[in-house]
């Protein structure tokens, strides 16, 4: 009779793996953040006029300014962060 075989061991192979970097591009879409004025630095429209590079408005949206922010009413979210860090603009107090 033959001898049993030995189980096989497992030994850990050595090997290189890739990681695909996946670049995530912001979607303009219609919604409530294109109806509304976002504040804005304005040396940062500015840049942005100039290299054409998108805009980080204080509310956290992101797109590249192109139209005339007197036709549109002020973001709430902005309005409200501006209103906390400056106190509100109307002289409500």
């Amino acid at each position: 009779m033959s001898e049993p075989s030995a189980p096989e061991t497992q030994q850990p192979q050595g090997g290189t793996a890739t990681i695909e970097r996946v670049e995530q591009q912001e979607l303009i879409e219609p919604g409530d953040a294109e109806r509304f004025a976002h504040y804005v630095r304005k040396e940062k429209i500015m840049e942005s006029a100039m290299s054409g590079e998108p805009v980080i408005a204080l509310c956290g949206k992101v797109w590249v300014p192109g139209r005339d922010p007197k036709r549109f009413p002020v973001c709430p979210a902005c309005k409200e962060i501006i209103d906390g860090r400056f106190g509100p603009e109307d002289g409500d107090d």
